[in-house]
Protein backbone atom coordinates (compact mmCIF):
# COMPACT_ATOMS: atom_id res chain seq x y z
CA UNK A 1 0.00 0.00 0.00
CA UNK A 2 3.36 2.60 0.88
CA UNK A 3 4.29 1.65 -3.25
CA UNK A 4 1.49 4.05 -4.98
CA UNK A 5 2.24 7.38 -3.15
CA UNK A 6 5.59 6.48 -4.02
CA UNK A 7 5.22 6.34 -7.52
CA UNK A 8 3.28 8.78 -7.98
CA UNK A 9 5.84 10.71 -5.95
CA UNK A 10 8.39 9.57 -8.60
CA UNK A 11 5.91 10.08 -11.54
CA UNK A 12 5.12 13.92 -10.99
CA UNK A 13 9.13 14.35 -10.60
CA UNK A 14 9.33 12.62 -14.14
CA UNK A 15 6.70 14.92 -15.80
CA UNK A 16 8.55 17.89 -13.59
CA UNK A 17 11.55 16.96 -15.20
CA UNK A 18 10.35 16.12 -18.91
CA UNK A 19 7.64 19.17 -18.95
CA UNK A 20 9.96 22.27 -19.90
CA UNK A 21 11.48 20.43 -22.85
CA UNK A 22 8.07 19.04 -23.47
CA UNK A 23 6.78 22.68 -24.07
CA UNK A 24 9.62 23.78 -25.85
CA UNK A 25 9.26 21.69 -28.15
CA UNK A 26 5.61 21.98 -28.94
CA UNK A 27 5.95 25.82 -29.22
CA UNK A 28 8.69 25.91 -31.61
CA UNK A 29 8.04 22.77 -33.94
CA UNK A 30 4.49 21.31 -33.22
CA UNK A 31 2.32 25.05 -32.76
CA UNK A 32 3.96 26.19 -36.56
CA UNK A 33 3.65 23.34 -38.16
CA UNK A 34 -0.09 23.50 -36.80
CA UNK A 35 -0.61 26.63 -37.72
CA UNK A 36 0.60 26.24 -41.29
CA UNK A 37 -1.64 23.37 -41.42
CA UNK A 38 -4.55 25.67 -40.02
CA UNK A 39 -3.59 28.18 -42.98
CA UNK A 40 -3.51 25.53 -45.96
CA UNK A 41 -7.05 25.03 -45.34
CA UNK A 42 -8.10 29.12 -45.74
CA UNK A 43 -8.96 30.93 -49.01
CA UNK A 44 -7.04 34.12 -49.55
CA UNK A 45 -8.46 37.24 -49.81
CA UNK A 46 -5.44 39.33 -51.73
CA UNK A 47 -5.59 41.32 -48.80
CA UNK A 48 -6.08 39.53 -46.02
CA UNK A 49 -6.41 35.65 -45.18
CA UNK A 50 -10.36 34.38 -45.06
CA UNK A 51 -10.72 32.16 -42.28
CA UNK A 52 -13.39 29.86 -44.31
CA UNK A 53 -12.60 25.67 -44.65
CA UNK A 54 -11.63 25.28 -47.89
CA UNK A 55 -9.73 22.25 -50.29
CA UNK A 56 -9.09 24.61 -53.45
CA UNK A 57 -5.76 25.49 -52.27
CA UNK A 58 -4.87 21.44 -52.24
CA UNK A 59 -6.50 21.16 -55.41
CA UNK A 60 -4.32 23.70 -56.91
CA UNK A 61 -1.25 22.27 -56.12
CA UNK A 62 -2.08 18.88 -57.61
CA UNK A 63 -3.59 20.40 -60.44
CA UNK A 64 -0.51 22.82 -61.24
CA UNK A 65 2.05 21.76 -63.79
CA UNK A 66 4.29 24.33 -62.37
CA UNK A 67 4.43 22.25 -58.79
CA UNK A 68 4.50 19.30 -60.04
CA UNK A 69 7.90 20.33 -62.41
CA UNK A 70 9.46 21.93 -59.81
CA UNK A 71 8.68 19.28 -56.88
CA UNK A 72 10.38 16.91 -59.13
CA UNK A 73 13.43 18.73 -59.49
CA UNK A 74 13.62 19.11 -55.62
CA UNK A 75 13.17 15.41 -55.45
CA UNK A 76 15.48 14.66 -57.84
CA UNK A 77 18.44 16.80 -57.12
CA UNK A 78 17.49 15.61 -53.32
CA UNK A 79 18.19 12.02 -54.43
CA UNK A 80 21.71 13.19 -56.18
CA UNK A 81 23.19 14.94 -53.54
CA UNK A 82 22.31 11.85 -50.98
CA UNK A 83 23.60 9.73 -53.04
CA UNK A 84 27.28 11.46 -53.33
CA UNK A 85 27.01 12.78 -50.11
CA UNK A 86 26.56 9.17 -48.65
CA UNK A 87 29.29 7.55 -51.45
CA UNK A 88 32.02 9.89 -50.36
CA UNK A 89 31.13 10.02 -46.48
CA UNK A 90 31.01 6.01 -45.73
CA UNK A 91 34.59 5.67 -46.90
CA UNK A 92 35.88 8.27 -45.15
CA UNK A 93 33.76 6.97 -42.03
CA UNK A 94 35.60 3.57 -42.71
CA UNK A 95 38.78 5.12 -42.71
CA UNK A 96 38.27 6.93 -39.90
CA UNK A 97 37.03 3.66 -38.08
CA UNK A 98 39.15 1.06 -39.17
CA UNK A 99 42.38 2.49 -40.29
CA UNK A 100 43.05 5.27 -37.74
CA UNK A 101 44.58 4.61 -34.85
CA UNK A 102 42.25 5.24 -31.35
CA UNK A 103 44.38 8.22 -29.89
CA UNK A 104 44.29 9.91 -33.49
CA UNK A 105 40.95 9.29 -34.01
CA UNK A 106 39.50 12.50 -31.76
CA UNK A 107 41.81 14.76 -33.39
CA UNK A 108 40.03 13.66 -37.03
CA UNK A 109 36.75 14.50 -35.85
CA UNK A 110 37.44 17.53 -34.94
CA UNK A 111 38.89 18.19 -38.40
CA UNK A 112 35.49 16.60 -39.69
CA UNK A 113 33.59 19.45 -37.75
CA UNK A 114 35.36 22.40 -38.85
CA UNK A 115 32.69 23.10 -41.74
CA UNK A 116 30.45 23.92 -38.62
CA UNK A 117 32.21 26.53 -37.58
CA UNK A 118 30.97 28.54 -40.02
CA UNK A 119 27.68 30.10 -41.82
CA UNK A 120 25.81 27.45 -44.12
CA UNK A 121 25.07 30.58 -45.83
CA UNK A 122 29.61 31.70 -45.80
CA UNK A 123 29.81 28.06 -47.28
CA UNK A 124 27.15 28.72 -49.99
CA UNK A 125 29.35 31.94 -50.92
CA UNK A 126 32.59 30.24 -51.38
CA UNK A 127 31.64 28.09 -53.99
CA UNK A 128 30.19 30.74 -55.52
CA UNK A 129 33.32 32.34 -55.51
CA UNK A 130 35.11 28.66 -56.65
CA UNK A 131 32.84 28.20 -59.61
CA UNK A 132 32.18 31.65 -60.89
CA UNK A 133 33.04 33.22 -63.94
CA UNK A 134 35.97 34.88 -62.28
CA UNK A 135 36.42 32.11 -59.38
CA UNK A 136 38.88 30.01 -58.55
CA UNK A 137 39.16 27.21 -61.12
CA UNK A 138 38.30 29.78 -64.00
CA UNK A 139 41.22 31.93 -63.00
CA UNK A 140 43.64 28.58 -62.30
CA UNK A 141 42.86 27.24 -65.68
CA UNK A 142 43.36 30.68 -67.33
CA UNK A 143 46.29 31.90 -65.69
CA UNK A 144 47.97 27.90 -66.31
CA UNK A 145 46.94 28.55 -70.21
CA UNK A 146 44.80 25.86 -70.56
CA UNK A 147 41.48 27.74 -71.81
CA UNK A 148 41.40 31.21 -73.52
CA UNK A 149 38.45 32.00 -71.82
CA UNK A 150 35.85 31.50 -68.25
CA UNK A 151 34.00 28.83 -68.73
CA UNK A 152 30.70 29.27 -68.17
CA UNK A 153 28.77 25.88 -67.31
CA UNK A 154 30.33 25.46 -63.75
CA UNK A 155 27.75 27.89 -62.30
CA UNK A 156 23.75 28.05 -62.09
CA UNK A 157 23.22 24.57 -62.82
CA UNK A 158 21.79 21.45 -61.02
CA UNK A 159 25.05 20.22 -61.19
CA UNK A 160 26.80 22.96 -59.03
CA UNK A 161 24.07 23.03 -56.53
CA UNK A 162 24.44 19.02 -55.84
CA UNK A 163 28.00 19.70 -55.58
CA UNK A 164 27.84 22.55 -53.01
CA UNK A 165 24.90 20.86 -51.12
CA UNK A 166 26.96 17.41 -50.86
CA UNK A 167 29.67 19.47 -49.71
CA UNK A 168 27.63 21.57 -46.93
CA UNK A 169 25.76 18.42 -45.83
CA UNK A 170 29.13 15.76 -45.69
CA UNK A 171 29.59 15.64 -42.21
CA UNK A 172 26.15 15.12 -41.52
CA UNK A 173 26.86 12.02 -43.40
CA UNK A 174 29.67 11.17 -42.05
CA UNK A 175 29.37 11.16 -37.95
CA UNK A 176 26.05 8.93 -38.32
CA UNK A 177 27.90 6.20 -40.53
CA UNK A 178 30.89 6.64 -38.50
CA UNK A 179 29.40 5.75 -35.33
CA UNK A 180 27.17 2.42 -36.66
CA UNK A 181 30.96 1.18 -37.74
CA UNK A 182 32.60 2.04 -34.65
CA UNK A 183 29.36 -0.17 -32.73
CA UNK A 184 30.71 -2.90 -35.18
CA UNK A 185 31.63 -5.89 -32.89
CA UNK A 186 35.76 -6.99 -34.86
CA UNK A 187 35.55 -10.44 -33.45
CA UNK A 188 33.09 -11.08 -36.67
CA UNK A 189 34.83 -9.64 -38.64
CA UNK A 190 37.42 -11.76 -37.55
CA UNK A 191 35.35 -14.78 -37.69
CA UNK A 192 34.14 -14.25 -41.48
CA UNK A 193 37.63 -14.38 -42.41
CA UNK A 194 38.37 -17.48 -40.95
CA UNK A 195 35.33 -19.11 -42.26
CA UNK A 196 37.21 -18.36 -45.69
CA UNK A 197 35.52 -15.20 -46.85
CA UNK A 198 37.49 -12.33 -48.68
CA UNK A 199 37.51 -9.17 -47.38
CA UNK A 200 34.87 -7.89 -50.27
CA UNK A 201 32.61 -9.94 -49.40
CA UNK A 202 33.06 -9.58 -45.45
CA UNK A 203 32.49 -6.22 -45.91
CA UNK A 204 29.13 -7.10 -48.19
CA UNK A 205 27.84 -10.12 -45.66
CA UNK A 206 28.93 -8.29 -42.24
CA UNK A 207 30.49 -4.95 -42.61
CA UNK A 208 27.37 -2.71 -44.82
CA UNK A 209 24.78 -4.71 -42.76
CA UNK A 210 25.73 -3.44 -39.85
CA UNK A 211 26.78 -0.16 -40.75
CA UNK A 212 23.12 0.34 -42.05
CA UNK A 213 21.48 2.18 -39.43
CA UNK A 214 24.04 5.10 -39.51
CA UNK A 215 23.75 5.08 -43.33
CA UNK A 216 19.72 5.43 -42.91
CA UNK A 217 20.93 8.19 -40.46
CA UNK A 218 23.30 9.93 -42.82
CA UNK A 219 20.37 8.91 -45.74
CA UNK A 220 17.34 10.79 -43.87
CA UNK A 221 19.43 13.44 -42.21
CA UNK A 222 21.11 14.87 -46.21
CA UNK A 223 17.74 14.26 -47.91
CA UNK A 224 15.33 15.95 -45.55
CA UNK A 225 16.49 19.26 -45.35
CA UNK A 226 18.25 18.83 -48.88
CA UNK A 227 14.92 19.01 -50.80
CA UNK A 228 14.04 21.84 -48.33
CA UNK A 229 17.30 24.26 -49.33
CA UNK A 230 16.33 27.60 -50.40
CA UNK A 231 19.98 29.93 -50.15
CA UNK A 232 21.95 27.40 -52.94
CA UNK A 233 19.17 27.53 -55.19
CA UNK A 234 18.64 31.00 -55.10
CA UNK A 235 22.71 31.61 -54.98
CA UNK A 236 24.27 29.09 -56.88
CA UNK A 237 21.32 28.22 -58.90
CA UNK A 238 21.21 32.34 -59.72
CA UNK A 239 17.35 32.11 -58.99
CA UNK A 240 16.57 30.05 -62.25
CA UNK A 241 16.39 26.57 -60.85
CA UNK A 242 13.71 27.16 -58.14
CA UNK A 243 12.91 24.33 -55.95
CA UNK A 244 10.29 23.46 -53.59
CA UNK A 245 11.38 25.88 -50.79
CA UNK A 246 11.67 28.91 -53.29
CA UNK A 247 7.79 28.32 -54.31
CA UNK A 248 7.04 28.42 -51.27
CA UNK A 249 8.49 31.56 -50.31
CA UNK A 250 7.34 33.04 -53.34
CA UNK A 251 3.55 32.95 -52.25
CA UNK A 252 4.14 33.70 -49.04
CA UNK A 253 6.05 36.67 -49.27
CA UNK A 254 6.59 37.87 -52.85
CA UNK A 255 2.54 37.34 -53.89
CA UNK A 256 1.36 37.33 -50.13
CA UNK A 257 -0.62 34.12 -50.41
CA UNK A 258 -0.11 32.93 -47.13
CA UNK A 259 -2.71 29.79 -47.81
CA UNK A 260 -1.27 28.44 -51.14
CA UNK A 261 1.98 28.82 -49.75
CA UNK A 262 0.95 26.56 -46.48
CA UNK A 263 -0.68 23.69 -48.87
CA UNK A 264 2.47 23.73 -51.02
CA UNK A 265 4.81 23.57 -47.92
CA UNK A 266 2.03 20.71 -46.36
CA UNK A 267 1.94 19.11 -49.64
CA UNK A 268 5.98 18.87 -49.56
CA UNK A 269 6.42 17.20 -46.67
CA UNK A 270 3.86 14.83 -46.94
CA UNK A 271 6.02 13.78 -50.63
CA UNK A 272 8.79 13.65 -48.25
CA UNK A 273 7.09 11.61 -45.59
CA UNK A 274 6.24 9.28 -48.28
CA UNK A 275 9.61 9.14 -49.99
CA UNK A 276 11.64 8.32 -46.78
CA UNK A 277 9.32 5.50 -45.77
CA UNK A 278 9.69 4.07 -48.95
CA UNK A 279 13.15 4.51 -48.59
CA UNK A 280 12.79 3.35 -45.12
CA UNK A 281 11.11 0.07 -46.40
CA UNK A 282 13.03 -1.16 -49.43
CA UNK A 283 16.09 -0.85 -46.18
CA UNK A 284 14.29 -3.58 -44.13
CA UNK A 285 14.13 -5.60 -47.15
CA UNK A 286 17.86 -5.38 -48.29
CA UNK A 287 18.43 -6.15 -44.14
CA UNK A 288 16.35 -9.26 -44.21
CA UNK A 289 18.07 -10.55 -47.36
CA UNK A 290 21.27 -10.03 -45.59
CA UNK A 291 20.06 -11.67 -42.91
Amino acid sequence: MMSAPRFDAEARQGLAMVSPPLIYAILLLAAPLLTILAYSFFKDGYLEVIREFTLENYRAVWTDPVFHKIMLRSLGVAVAVTLATVLLAFPVAYFLSFVVKPERKALWIFLITIPFWTSYLIRVFLWKVILGHNGVINSSLTGLGLIDEPLGFLLFNVQAMVITLAHAYAPFAILPIYVALEKIDRSLLEAGRDLGESRLMTFWRVTLPLAMPGVIAATLIVFIPTIGDYVTPELIGGGKIPMIANMVQANMLALDNKPMGSALAITAMLIVTVVSLIFLFFNRRFLRVQQ
